[in-house]
Parts: structure tokens; C-alpha cells; sequence
């Protein structure tokens, strides 16, 4: 989308034109009348209280993450996708409901405008009236941000104009000229105290919230708009407090000249309800001079607003659904944007064509069926403002203890707010638009019985909403089942390092599978240590790890260097990508070879005996190194080497040399990604691990704590590991001439230092497998010979020489006179192998200890 398109003055412009002042006032101000009488003025001043924390709400995020999404998005970051897709269904319901409601009374007024009463009366010119005008409406928007932000302008400037007109006219007409109904404003009628009861305190203010909503629009072009992270939060917050100061100047004025009688032009008059403006325009402005064409001018001013009321809802509905076809939980066309105009196309077209249908289906049951849906709007707005204001304080919750700034803004405010109105949507589902008496509409339902309409629309959106989140989101609930599944449970106790992980995956379907991490235990006492990333997310992703991390597994145990390693698994995705497919299934397979294609992985293998780390990276992989005495951080710069399944120059391995007590950091570039840069992020990290010698579990929970403070958009993986040195007292090694006099020596040599190991039950083992081995290596091989016990976990025997042939394991024929040694060491160890150095190779033998060694 077109960034940098709005400032801060058209983003308040597109938050003020999407509540519609003028339209708001005409459809509320009786209701709000007639269920609290003279307090009607502290109402729409009370209603402004949870508005304005929720606008609080939408800041703080917008300022951490802006996203067009809004609810959605940040909904999902903040509790999971399934969380994440009621909320965007919230904005959906409300939108589409109020923009049918909205359209069709655009049409009534402009028939009246022209002088066509008979035709405002009409359902069908009315019903086609709105279709026209959600068409119109729909146009603009798709033309372009710009060329609506511009009409917007236009429209909301000549609005506001003339409703300041409107209320001064009246005050002063109050004091002056005034009617029988006129009133004088009093200090009662901004006392909450003074309303009848709880029950009409809480309905009023349900009906006033309805005045204010539509602000978040301006939070909802914020990827469009310059300074994305500051202006949209400004402007909600600006748009709110405008929307205040309108609606109490223009009620307390309408209150006073009018009064609130249930007669005439009274505001409590049930007949003018639905339009106290409209009424009050003539008797305001007079019939003479330039009074009629003043309160033609309300009218009209009623009918843009509604027009751009419809407008504006588009942008944030079209948005929405952008947002989450951007992350897979509705078709992922409806993510299209027009090269040329840069806003979404088919969401746009798409929620458009979708507004039609609803007005034409409710209009077809009855009119009154369209007038209670207005109700429902009230429980969806409700809905996902609560749910936003929820989402900041669970989004934030890492940070909220760093400031008191953060802990008001971010957590107690949008709370408080939250849990308003949480309150107002039980209280308004369940108690007010639940009685029958309260609609025009009553439907009655199995068990329950008599319900109000409002109720029955607005909570069965809200639970077909439901059922289809358990559709839509099954592939990311599959996905991370999947991906869990298949990364260790728990890491294995090494002697050679200690380590600590963390994954944390994507919030959403789109993001979440594919990084992986290792830890694999060597001969030798050696341990391989590995990161990956597959590219892209979803099952496929899921799916390409598990049988990249089983490849590695399975290469890991034959000892191969890390960059042999490397081309062994690259040549595995090769094949992968390149196996034959029908064309049936071409293009369903195309997906799964992308995800095999340009994956990272970073494999090192650790020597505690020496204190070697050899290394190798496929791609982008990240790791840091932090030395145990100067807790100093460096990123040691690996030769290069290209992502798995990418053609480039071979991999090559280097080696770095460890001290006792450093801490090896292997990570995805997913734990960067709420940095502002690369290497911002790398010096947060180096900061943190400077403090060496607090725990792993500390370090790591700090790491992701203060790199990834919120929800994350992609897989974020972090293998933290502290090396250690083998103890002296814990291996023996010996240098022996290719003489086979050196066998027998060697045995009594091996023979002594397992007794001082207090190992004596496994001497006679231990000396008949170095007697196999070293005599091959002196009839096969020659010299120098190298032989190496280690007593760790079980008793390694390594017998290394120059030779770069291995043996191989088989059996015997019955008149062979050779080739049973292999198969008797096979039998008498727990197991063996053989590894290659870059001076021959090593054959190793591993005795599992007695019992309490």
C-alpha cells in the first residue's frame, strides 16, 4: 500500500468523518434522551471515558506494531490466531452491519433532499438507493487513499461547520427567542447521579458509545500514513477528544432548545428517534430568510455524513480482511493490492459486493430487521474494542514493570478499558437487547424463547464467527502441534557443554513452522550443536524441518566434518526438489519445494577434550561468541556458504578455539526481528550476554524478555550453550610406533590406568578391543598410532592412525582365517564407529560403566 499518503491532520480527518458526528447525533441523541432524560449531556461526556482508554490502547500498539490488521493482528500477536481471527470477525460484523444501515438512511435523506418523501418511505428505492451508494463509496476507496482522504476533507470540514452553526444557533435562540420546550442548562444535567437508575445509566452510555465509534479508522490507514509508529496514535487519540468536545457542545445546545419532552420537537419524541436533527433544523433556523436553506444544509450535512461515514468503513473493513488474507486465514487473493492506485483490490471489491448482500437480504425480511441490526453493531464494536484493550495489556506484559509510563499506558488504562467494556457487552447482550420489549424485532428461540433482535443478530454473528475460526484456524493449531512434535522434548545431558534453548513460534498461521535446534551427542565426547531455518511457515514448512532435522541427525552420527555435512544435506534438499511429480500434482507440490529451497542452518561441533569448535553455515545463520573472563561478545565471521538448495561455492568449515566457561549463542534471525536493525538487535544480545555468569535459564529468558517484548511474526529460535573442558584426570592418551612388540605394551599400560579408575571389571574387554584395533592399524596402516581412553558417561577406547580406508564389519565365513575381530568388538561393546580427521581416521569403541561408576 501507498505509504507515507496520510499526515497527521487526514488521518484525524479519516477517524472524525468515520463516526459521522452529524449522522451519529441524528440516529443517538433521542435514544440517549429518552433512556436518561436531562442527563443526556453527561452521558455522551461518560461514554468518551472508555473511548478514550481504548484509544489509549490502539497507541501503545500501533507504536509497537503497525499493523492494518489493528485487532486482528494485534489480537492474534497478543493471545494466538484463533483469539486474533474473532477479533478482526468483530470489525468485520460491524462494519458491514452498520455500513448497510448506514446506506440505506444515505439514500433516505437524499430523496428527502431532493423533495422525493414519498420515495424515502419506499423499501425498495431506499434499498436501492444504498446498494448505489456502498458502490459509489466502494469506488473511491479502491481509486485511492488519497482521493478519499481528500473527499473526506471536503465533506467533514462543511459537516463540523455547520453543526457548530447549528448548536450555537440554538444556545443562543435557548436565551433568547426561545420555545415553550426550551430549558436552561444546568449543573444537573452533567451529574451521573441524577440518572433514574443503573439499568438507564448503562443503556445510555451503551447508546453514546455508538456516537463515538469509527475513530479507529485512523488507526487502521496506518501503513499508509507518515510516521506510521506516532501519527495514527496521535490522531485516535485526537479524534476522540474532538469527537468530545462536538457531541457535548451540540447535545447540551440541542437539550436547551429543545428540552426533553416526549411531544413536538422534544428530544424524548419516540417519532423523532431515529432523526432529531432533521426536526430541529427548521424550528432552529427559522422558516424565513436564510432558515430553509440553513436546515437543507442539516440535511445534507446529515447525508454526507452518513456518505462518509460509509466510506470510512470500507477502509478499515477492506484493510482488515487485507491483513488476514496476509496471514492466511481468509484466501489469500483478497491480499491483492492495484500496482497503480497501491490499496487493497479484491478485500476492498470484496467487502463492498459482500455490504450489498446483507442490505438486501435484511431489507427483504423488513425494515425493522434492519433497523435492530444497528443494535448488534453496538455488541460487535463492544466486542473488539474490549479485546483490543485486553490485547495491549498482554502484549506489553514483559515491559509493563520498566516504567510507571508503561505500566499507566499500556497496562492500567487499556485494561481498565478493556474490562469496561467487557461489562457493557454482557450487560447489552444479555440484559438490554435480550428483552423483547426492547426491539421491534423478536425471535424466538429453542429453549430460550422471545428474544430481541439485536441480541439474536449481533451474538449470531458473533458465533458464526465462531464456527468459522475453528475452520480457519485448524492449519496453524495442525502446524504447531506438528512443529512441537518434532523439536526435542528436552535437551541431552552432555558432559562437554551445558545448553539452554527457546523456540517461540509465530503467532500466526502464516509464520509459525519451520526453525529448528539440536543438540547431538558425538563419539568422543564431542557434541554437535544446530540451528536452521526453513523458509516460509505452514505445515509444509513444519514438515521440510522434521526431515532436515532427522537428515542431520542421521549425518551427524557418521562423524562428518560440518561442511561435508553441509553439501551431504544440501544434496538431500536437491533431491527432494527435484523429484518427479505428475502434473496433477505440480502445482500442489510447488509450495513444499519452495520450503526445501534456501533453507539456513548453522552446524558446529564441539571437542571438549581440546576445546575445538569446527563450524559451518548454510545461509544466514547468526551466532555469538561471549568470552568467559572479559564477558566480551564477537560475531566471529564464517567463511560464506549458500542456503540449502541454493547453487553457490562449496561450504567450508573453520575452527575456533574455546575456552573453558564460554557461552556459544546459535540463533535464527527471527530472534532479531523486533529490532530496528541487525545490528542493533546484535548489540542488545551482546549487552545481556556480557553478564556471563548469571545461568542459562536466566540469560535466555532476559534474551527473549527484551528482544521480543511482544507477540512475533515469524519463528524465533535461541540455543544457548556454555562449553567445559574435560577433566585431565578423565582421559589418558598414548603415541605408539607401528611395532607389533607395542601391543602387548599397550595393554599393560591400558591395564594399569583402568585400575586406577577403579574400572577393573572391564580390563579384559577394554585390552582385547585395543588388541584388535591397533594391530589392524599396524598390518593395514603403519605408523604412528595414537591411542585414547576417555572416561565419561561410558568407557571410550579410540585408536587413531593414518589411514583413510575404514573397516568394515562383517561375518565370517567358516574357513576364513581373518575377519572376525570387528564382529567380536561389535559384540562386546555397547557400539563403535568411525570417524575421519584430517590426519586418517579414528576408530572408537564405546563399554557402558558398571553399576555406581
Amino acid at each position: 500500500m501507498k505509504s507515507g499518503a496520510l499526515g497527521l491532520f487526514s488521518s484525524v480527518v479519516m477517524g472524525l468523518a468515520s463516526a459521522g458526528p452529524a449522522y451519529s447525533l441524528a440516529a443517538t441523541l433521542g435514544l440517549i434522551v429518552a433512556g436518561v432524560g436531562l442527563q443526556a449531556p453527561i452521558i455522551t461526556i461518560m461514554a468518551f471515558v472508555p473511548m478514550l482508554l481504548i484509544a489509549y490502547a490502539y497507541r501503545e500498539l500501533n507504536a509497537s506494531d503497525a499493523d492494518c490488521g489493528t485487532a486482528f493482528t494485534w489480537a492474534t500477536r497478543a493471545f494466538g490466531p484463533r483469539v486474533g481471527w474473532m477479533g478482526g470477525w468483530g470489525i468485520i460484523v460491524a462494519d458491514i452491519l452498520f455500513m448497510t444501515n448506514v446506506a440505506e438512511i444515505a439514500g433516505i435523506y437524499g430523496f428527502r433532499l431532493l423533495g422525493y418523501e414519498s420515495l424515502a418511505h419506499s423499501r425498495m428505492w431506499t434499498t436501492l438507493a444504498g446498494v448505489v451508494w456502498i458502490a459509489v463509496m466502494t469506488a473511491i476507496c479502491y481509486i485511492g487513499i488519497e482521493l478519499s482522504a481528500a473527499v473526506q476533507r471536503w465533506l467533514l470540514c462543511l459537516e463540523v461547520a455547520v453543526l457548530i452553526l447549528f448548536a450555537v444557533a440554538a444556545l443562543i435562540r435557548a436565551y433568547t427567542s426561545a420555545p415553550p420546550t426550551a430549558l436552561h442548562v444546568s449543573t444537573s444535567w452533567f451529574n451521573p447521579f441524577e440518572v433514574p437508575s443503573a439499568k438507564a445509566l448503562t443503556s445510555g452510555i451503551l447508546a453514546a458509545v455508538f456516537l463515538y465509534w469509527g475513530w479507529d479508522t485512523a488507526a487502521s490507514v496506518n501503513e499508509e500514513t507518515v510516521d506510521s509508529a506516532r501519527t495514527p496514535g496521535r490522531a485516535v487519540i485526537v479524534s476522540v477528544t474532538l469527537l468530545l468536545i462536538t457531541y457535548g457542545l451540540v447535545s447540551t445546545s440541542a437539550q436547551a432548545f429543545a428540552g426533553v419532552g416526549t411531544s413536538g420537537i422534544g428530544l424524548g419524541n419516540r417519532d423523532n428517534a431515529g432523526d432529531v436533527l432533521s426536526g430541529l433544523g427548521n424550528a432552529v433556523f427559522g422558516g424565513h430568510g436564510a432558515g430553509p436553506f440553513l436546515s437543507r444544509l442539516l440535511i445534507l450535512m446529515v447525508l454526507t455524513s452518513a456518505l462518509a461515514s460509509t466510506q470510512t468503513s470500507i477502509l478499515p473493513l477492506a484493510r482488515t480482511v487485507f491483513s488476514m488474507a496476509a496471514h492466511k486465514v481468509v484466501p489469500s487473493q483478497l491480499a491483492r493490492v492495484h500496482r497503480r492506485f497501491l490499496t487493497p483490490t479484491w478485500s476492498t471489491v470484496a467487502m463492498g459486493a459482500l455490504s450489498i448482500v446483507v442490505l438486501i437480504v435484511l431489507t427483504s425480511f423488513s425494515r425493522n430487521v434492519l433497523a435492530d441490526s444497528i443494535d448488534a453493531v453496538g455488541l460487535a464494536i463492544t466486542f473488539y474494542y474490549g479485546l483490543t484493550g485486553f490485547a495491549c495489556v498482554w502484549y506489553h506484559r514483559r515491559v509493563l514493570g520498566r516504567s510507571a509510563r508503561n505500566l499507566v499506558f499500556k497496562g492500567v488504562l487499556p485494561g481498565l478499558g478493556g474490562l469496561i467494556m467487557l461489562l457493557l457487552f454482557l450487560y447489552a447482550a444479555f440484559g438490554v437487547y435480550a428483552n423483547p420489549r426492547f426491539d421491534s424485532t423478536v425471535i424466538t428461540l429453542p429453549v430460550i424463547g422471545p428474544t430481541g433482535g439485536a441480541t439474536v443478530v449481533g451474538l449470531g454473528a458473533l458465533l458464526l464467527g465462531f464456527l468459522l475460526m475453528l475452520v480457519v484456524t485448524r492449519e496453524h493449531s495442525a502446524t504447531l502441534k506438528l512443529q512441537r512434535s518434532l523439536l526435542p522434548r528436552a535437551l541431552p545431558r552432555v558432559t562437554g557443554l551445558e545448553a539452554e534453548s527457546r523456540y517461540l513460534p509465530a503467532d500466526s498461521g502464516s509464520g509459525v513452522g519451520g526453525d529448528w535446534f539440536d543438540v547431538i551427542p558425538l563419539s568422543g565426547t564431542r557434541v554437535a550443536l544446530v540451528v536452521g531455518d526453513v523458509l516460509g511457515g505452514g505445515l509444509r514448512a513444519a514438515a521440510t524441518m522434521g526431515r532436515l532435522r532427522t537428515g542431520v541427525q542421521v549425518l551427524a552420527r557418521l562423524d562428518l566434518a560440518p561442511d561435508e555435512l553441509l553439501a551431504r544435506l544440501d544434496d538431500l534438499v536437491e533431491q527432494t526438489a527435484n523429484e518427479p511429480v505428475t502434473a496433477h500434482e505440480r502445482d500442489r507440490t510447488k509450495a513444499h519445494t519452495d520450503a526445501a529451497r534456501g533453507v539456513t542452518c548453522l552446524y558446529a561441533v564441539y571437542d571438549p577434550v581440546s576445546g575445538r569448535c569446527s563450524l559451518a553455515h548454510a545461509g544466514q545463520s547468526l551466532l555469538m561468541v561471549v568470552e568467559p573472563h572479559t564477558g566480551v561478545a564477537d560475531c566471529p565471521r564464517l567463511p560464506p556458504g549458500p542456503p540449502l538448495g541454493v547453487a553457490g561455492p562449496p561450504y567450508e568449515s573453520t575452527e575456533l578455539r574455546l575456552r573453558p566457561g564460554s557461552l556459544l549463542a546459535l540463533f535464527s534471525g527471527g530472534l532479531l526481528q523486533a529490532t530496528s536493525s541487525t545490528e542493533a538487535g546484535l548489540a542488545q544480545l551482546a549487552r545481556i550476554l556480557s553478564d556471563h555468569r548469571r545461568s542459562l535459564r536466566e540469560l535466555s529468558n532476559q534474551v527473549v524478555s527484551t528482544l521480543l517484548p511482544g507477540p512475533v511474526d515469524e519463528d524465533a529460535t535461541l540455543l544457548l550453550t556454555r562449553t567445559r573442558m574435560l577433566d585431565p584426570r578423565q582421559f589418558a592418551q598414548w603415541e605408539l610406533p607401528a611395532d607389533p612388540a607395542a601391543v602387548g605394551a599397550i595393554r599393560t599400560t591400558v591395564g594399569k590406568q583402568l585400575d586406577e579408575w577403579g574400572l577393573e571389571d572391564l580390563v579384559f574387554t577394554t585390552e582385547l578391543v585395543l588388541s584388535e584395533l591397533v594391530t589392524n592399524a599396524i598390518r593395514y596402516v603403519g605408523g604412528p598410532i595414537q591411542v585414547r581412553l576417555i572416561r565419561d558417561q561410558a568407557l571410550i577406547c579410540e585408536v587413531s592412525d593414518t589411514g583413510h580406508s575404514a573397516p568394515n564389519l562383517h561375518h565370517a565365513a567358516s574357513d576364513d582365517e581373518g575377519g572376525r575381530g570387528l564382529f567380536i568388538i561389535a559384540q562386546m561393546t555397547h557400539r563403535w564407529g568411525t570417524r575421519y580427521t584430517p590426519t586418517g581416521k579414528t576408530i572408537w569403541a564405546e563399554q557402558n560403566l558398571p553399576p555406581g561408576q
